[in-house]
């Protein structure tokens, strides 16, 4: 910024007027910075995401299902499973089958996230490769 304080003539007037322009070029300058870099910051690391699909099950009898209840009981097909050392001894010897079953778990809406990851800790102990979730569509409205 700048200011005028007189004249080399030797008048006494003093001319207090701001010049304004480099302090517009400034601003200028600075807008025109913050619209380049302010995209570059919003953007984020490319990955590919999950697509949703709805895949029809299919019920195979070599599929193991096992259900985890709201208080944390663990059922295959309909048989209680008394600990995680017994899961993981019945899911052994299926694992071994060629080809390897499917396991599908069924956890209780009500169930806790604890409950249904000791079950799939005991399936990647035993070395089932291949586990899904069993859902239920969202109930439509209308």
């Amino acid at each position: 910024m700048g200011m005028n304080v007189g004249s080399s003539s030797g008048d006494e007037d003093v001319v207090s007027s701001i010049n304004t322009t480099p302090l517009v070029d400034v601003m200028l300058v600075l807008l025109i910075i913050f619209l380049i870099t302010v995209p570059v910051v919003t953007q984020s690391i490319a990955v590919n995401l999950p697509k949703e699909t709805n895949v029809i099950r299919e019920t195979k009898p070599e599929n193991i299902e096992i259900s985890v209840s709201k208080d944390g009981d663990v059922y295959w097909g309909t048989k209680l499973i008394p600990d995680m050392e017994e899961l993981v001894k019945r899911l052994g010897k299926e694992s071994v089958k060629n080809p390897q079953p499917e396991v599908h778990i069924r956890g209780d809406d009500k169930s806790r996230y604890e409950s249904v990851g000791r079950v799939i800790f005991a399936c990647q102990r035993a070395g089932i490769m291949k586990i899904n979730f069993v859902t239920e569509p969202p109930a439509r409205g209308g």
